[in-house]
């Protein structure tokens, strides 16, 4: 018998150090660690393309991760990214022209063969806010071949994800391109706007990925929904709760009918997983108070995931569908959370009369100190 309380004691702390392993991979989110995903504009005037920028060029210079959606700072980098945002616009001007003059060497833009792009120069904002983001506005052009009918775009590898968008014609393209992706044939006499089955389907994985691996703040959330109870049934309905919420969060704050400061909302967040996973201590069954803060909560977390898609760009034309794809990735996402969670705790433990003892409180505790930590961050940074 001994044998078996020893055997349940080392997974019981096994699984509380993978938790603990969280708070070191987990990196904290802030306003200063937030950067803007770059949008394309493209037209076509008197033979001449035109292509400007709305651009993140502080993050360019810094050197910092561009790799994901979301763009949270490297912390390597994050010294130099800071003390760029706070840079008066004409000191960091000569910065950016030196950096893009070579840069735009990297895109790939081809009409009939390769264009070469001329920088013809940036708009840089004054410094407002120095813990958010400023965003550049960038304007290159190019001489386009005079049987010049399409054009595709090749997104730098490891600059991030860019919103291409077609101007001035009807029935504009507008797309997602990851660093390295390639657009398909665009048209430039128009016509090649996405249908919404189309849009629905390619914002799909920007939704997954706003959750996984970047929404670090809706995985514990999640976490902490699930270490409420072993049975399934509160978990079904806490998750039924949460997603009804979320796409009413999304809908609202994309839909413009309301916003919420980003300072205000990181810190509300960050409670929500707080209050939740420490709930988890001193109740044991589902009850009508936790279904309405997972209400509250999951609206919260749908206007942040909302506000994380500002600097995307939706397709106006296909607001709906865009949005739709964007919640069913997110859907998608808090799933795979969830079944990986209870596939390495659940299947194996959940039936176990410690498991609450030995593993859901301890790692709802841990999660609680993570969310507290990046309350008392998002203080700091206020």
């Amino acid at each position: 018998m001994r044998g078996r309380h020893a055997v349940a004691d080392l997974k019981g702390i096994f699984l509380i150090l993978c938790f603990t392993g969280l708070i070191f991979f987990l990196p904290v989110r802030s306003t200063a660690d937030a950067v803007s995903a770059t949008v394309a504009d493209f037209r076509v005037e008197n033979g001449l393309f035109f292509l400007e920028l709305q651009i993140d060029a502080e993050a360019f210079l810094s050197g910092i991760e561009l790799g994901n959606v979301t763009g949270n700072a490297d912390r390597a980098n994050a010294d130099s990214y800071k003390s760029l945002r706070a840079m008066p616009s004409v000191q960091l001007e000569p910065l950016v022209r030196n950096f893009f003059r070579e840069w735009k060497n990297a895109l790939a833009i081809e009409a009939g063969g390769r264009l070469e792009l001329s920088y013809e120069g940036a708009r840089i904002p004054v410094v407002g806010n120095p813990e958010e983001p400023r965003s550049t506005v960038l304007l290159m052009t190019a001489e386009l071949p005079p049987n010049a009918r399409s054009v595709r775009v090749t997104w730098p590898q490891g600059a991030g994800p860019v919103v291409l968008r077609q101007q001035g014609v009807k029935a504009p393209y507008t797309g997602f391109l990851r660093g390295g992706e390639t657009s398909p044939p665009i048209p430039l006499a128009g016509g090649a706007s996405m249908a919404p089955k189309d849009s629905f389907q390619a914002h799909i994985p920007v939704g997954f990925g706003r959750i996984f691996p970047d929404g670090k703040e809706q995985i514990l959330f999640m976490l902490g929904l699930f270490f409420l109870s072993p049975r399934t049934r509160p978990l079904t309905v806490q998750f039924g709760v949460f997603s009804l919420a979320l796409a009413g969060g999304l809908a609202a704050r994309l839909l413009g009918s309301i916003a919420v400061p980003a300072d205000i909302l990181a810190s509300l967040v960050a409670a929500s997983v707080t209050l939740v996973a420490l709930e988890n201590v001193f109740v044991r069954r589902l009850h009508l108070w936790r279904l309405l803060a997972v209400l509250a909560f999951g609206a919260l977390h749908g206007i942040a995931l909302a506000g994380d898609l500002d600097g995307v760009g939706l397709p106006p034309a296909q607001l709906v569908a865009a949005m739709s794809g964007v919640y069913v990735g997110a859907e998608l996402a808090l799933l795979t959370v969830m079944a990986a969670a209870f596939a390495a705790v659940g299947v194996w433990f959940r039936r176990k009369p410690w498991y609450r003892g030995r593993i859901a409180i301890p790692a709802s505790v841990i999660i609680a100190f993570i969310g507290g930590f990046w309350l008392v961050q998002s203080f700091a940074a206020a």
